[in-house]
């Protein structure tokens, strides 16, 4: 995925930045333990919030303990895995797995094409155990390629076709909150999607590639109205979640959904005035 739905640290208190970095590193150990080295290349801001949410939702016995790794071999650092944390990882190897197959059929990407084959043994399991969501992921995929390939700039339907992908996701388990987490998913898909196109569209102009923005992207209110059309995604998925019967870990994904999702938008939009 693309890393857009990460905490606002200066926003966040001491505890819960170390309680949020203590999910984050039980995440990838995780994805060590299910799909070795490769596995954490995978690693996501995104996922490490689904991880988050479904612990807080579903309150499930989660494991506590410190352990080292290369990056932090002099010092142990906690960490919270439980099962959410295994989907998690399933979830980050599949969607990377698609993706690179993707980047590569459109950019041609020679290292996304490698990558693809290193993880296409260890995504067969993932494949198997969820093939609603494979499919709905390589089936969303393509039709984001297909609509590129038009030229499209309908921007709710391309935007949809991301969106439907992490609605999917979000909504695996078949209980009372499946139609909340659907529509959450769905719209900060939707945001993920639009965010990412804001976020390259003078380098997709320079290449020659599609992006949703690239007709009006030169207009003097191109940074407000991308921010309209992302506040109301957002305003959509945060409807959904404030459903949700969350009380463990609020303080940590409402800096998420209010505050951490809008990091690098203020980042892309600061850029974007320098170079102007």
């Amino acid at each position: 995925m693309f890393g857009y739905i990460n905490i606002n640290k200066p926003e966040i208190k001491f505890k819960d930045f170390d309680t949020y970095r203590s999910f984050y590193c039980g995440f990838c150990q995780i994805l060590k333990k299910k799909y070795g080295h490769l596995g954490q290349l995978t690693l996501s801001y995104d996922l490490t919030f689904l991880y988050l949410l479904f612990t807080a939702l579903y309150e499930p016995e989660t494991r506590i303990k410190s352990v080292r790794c290369k990056l932090h071999p002099f010092q142990k650092r906690p960490t919270h895995t439980n099962e959410h944390a295994e989907y998690a990882a399933d979830m980050s190897v599949l969607l990377t797995y698609y993706k690179c197959l993707d980047d590569w059929k459109d950019e041609k990407k020679r290292s996304r094409l490698l990558f693809s084959k290193a993880l296409k043994k260890r995504v067969q399991k993932a494949q198997t155990q969820y093939p609603k969501i494979a499919k709905a992921i390589e089936e969303n995929l393509e039709n984001l390629q297909k609509g590129e390939e038009k030229e499209g700039v309908d921007l709710d339907t391309m935007a949809g076709h991301f969106g439907r992908i992490l609605a999917e996701i979000f909504s695996v388990y078949e209980d009372t909150w499946q139609p909340t987490l659907y529509k959450m998913g769905y719209f900060l898909g939707k945001y993920i999607y639009l965010l990412d196109a804001y976020e390259d569209v003078e380098e997709d102009e320079k290449k020659g590639r599609y992006n949703p923005f690239s007709k009006f992207y030169q207009s003097a209110e191109f940074d407000e109205e991308v921010e309209n059309i992302l506040t109301l995604m957002m305003a959509e998925s945060a409807k959904a979640y404030e459903k949700l019967p969350i009380v463990e870990h609020l303080d940590i994904l409402r800096n998420i959904m209010y505050s951490g999702v809008w990091v690098d938008f203020a980042r892309i939009k600061g850029a974007r005035k320098k170079d102007v």
